[in-house]
């Protein structure tokens, strides 16, 4: 298997290994360096404590068989050696672990001693008594070339004074030094192995819903939306692949809309453009000489240039809006008014449907936002309720500030036939399956609710509509901070 050294893998693995060597190096280092004197400074608390434990063994105790045994088996514990003498400098017990390398013995010389013969009782008794009985030497032992110590501390008793001497190395021996560098060595190797393998398990963990979604991803490149995205047990892979799934849903959509999109407009366009060439011709083949006949011929045919017109106004519209770069010319105006005025201006409408129209208005309801677009939110539901409710029915229209004092709701209710549920996710998109059969007018391009659904979410405002089939439909919308305060014109 191929290794991709800019892969996650093998990322993860260098880093974690860099790691775990490099603390191995520093923790080694710091061991063998600091371990002599750790070594030293142990040894100096050990001396004086087998030298409380040896008294308490041997001068106040019966010095019986398993007291001996004790006291033996402390020395050969702590790797040190224990000469006892008594007020006539002769030696009553000894005590040895470190044979050939005690100080006490005959054969042994050191260097650093000062003339003290550490072998003879008397001088090492003289040497305790002159340092107010508690005394200690260091030395190098010719034949192992180690420093060692020397402690001896005067215990005196009813019938007379003993000496008690503990000698022990300051150093570890090279055999010791080396054994744990060779050990250190394994547990490093070991320990590397183990940071390898934990790290590869980790990081295949951690990659594997990656890998299985670049090839889902791959599907999707390929508009294959059946493309499914698994996060796996982390929560930010979870949620890529939440995210994933949701552009693939959307994206799926957006396909659709394009299908739908070049079907509808093809349709929008085509069928004008048919009725246009056809009066063309028949103006040209049979009503050129006729006035009348040409008259109406060429109307139908500025009425469909006029709906192309429309058409094409709409969409560039609706692009401008959705595509962000429309910028809205906010002011402070009276949206009551503003309503009153669409409602006068539709009067012709409302009359010839034989519609009433109510209106549940106050005095004045300023706003700020953009007066020329929400006038034409306003128009378009006023003129789609007009348009789905029946002659002798009603239309109710009602603006007001809400409770909360920064926030106005308009409502337009008609009694019109309403809207199916499973249709209303998708009345604001003019071009869906379910928009394939609309009847075209010469006066609506059949995008007008696309338009409002730009023009409001460029307001950053709250819109719906709420209808349930054969009980009619409202359309409302919402404007958050409906006033700002505006900075008079200098002069």
């Amino acid at each position: 298997m191929r290794i991709d050294r800019h892969g996650i893998v093998y990322t993860i693995w260098k880093y974690f290994v860099a790691f775990a060597v490099g603390i191995l190096l520093m923790l080694g280092f710091m061991q063998i360096l600091l371990i002599k004197p750790y070594y030293r400074n142990n040894k100096i608390v050990t001396v004086s404590r087998v030298t409380d434990l040896i008294r308490e063994y041997i001068l106040e105790n019966s010095s019986s068989a398993d007291d001996l045994t004790r006291a033996f088996q402390l020395t050969v514990d702590n790797n040190v050696c224990v000469c006892i003498y008594n007020d006539a400098g002769r030696r009553i017990y000894d005590a040895d672990s470190l044979g050939s390398g005690c100080v006490f013995h005959v054969a042994n010389k050191v260097e650093g001693a000062g003339g003290i013969n550490l072998t003879d009782g008397k001088v090492l008794k003289q040497a305790v008594q002159e340092n107010n009985g508690e005394w200690s030497l260091n030395v190098v032992n010719a034949r192992t070339q180690q420093e060692m110590i020397v402690y001896g501390r005067q215990y005196r008793f009813n019938l007379g004074s003993y000496y008690v001497f503990v000698n022990s190395p300051l150093e570890p021996v090279d055999s010791i030094i080396s054994f744990f560098s060779r050990q250190y060595l394994l547990y490093g190797l070991i320990v590397v192995l183990a940071a390898s393998l934990i790290s590869v398990y980790f990081s295949r963990r951690l990659t594997m819903p990656i890998v299985r979604m670049n090839s889902e991803a791959l599907k999707l490149a390929h508009a294959d939306y059946s493309a499914s995205f698994e996060g796996g047990a982390l929560t930010e892979t979870r949620e890529l692949a939440d995210t994933l799934n949701n552009a693939n849903r959307k994206l799926s959509r957006i396909d659709e809309l394009r299908k739908d999109l070049i079907a509808n407009v093809s349709h929008d366009i085509k069928t004008p453009l048919t009725s246009i060439k056809a009066y063309a011709e028949m103006i040209k083949d049979i009503s050129g000489n006729i006035p009348e006949k040409r008259e109406q011929h060429l109307n139908v045919i500025i009425d469909e240039a006029d709906y192309l017109d429309h058409l094409v106004s709409d969409m560039n519209e609706l692009s401008k809006m959705q595509s962000g770069n429309y910028v809205l010319k906010r002011r402070n105006f009276d949206l009551a008014e503003k309503i009153r005025e669409i409602i006068y201006l539709h009067d012709v409408m409302i009359q010839e449907g034989g519609l009433t129209v109510t209106a549940d208005l106050p005095d004045t309801l300023t706003v700020y936002a953009d007066e020329i677009k929400i006038g034409q939110v306003i128009s378009n539901f006023l003129s789609n309720a007009i348009k789905h409710t029946p002659a002798g029915r009603s239309i109710h229209i009602r603006a007001y500030l809400k409770p909360d004092e920064e926030t106005v709701r308009m409502e337009i209710k008609d009694e019109g036939e309403g809207i199916k549920k499973e249709d209303l996710p998708n009345i604001w998109d003019r071009y869906q399956k379910s928009s394939r059969s609309f009847s075209r007018s010469m006066t609506n391009t059949g995008l007008g609710l696309s338009i409002v659904k730009a023009i409001l979410d460029t307001h950053g405002a709250k819109y719906g509509v709420e209808s349930e089939e054969g009980n009619g439909s409202m359309f409302w919308f919402e404007l958050s901070n409906p006033t700002e305060v505006e900075e008079p014109d200098e002069d």
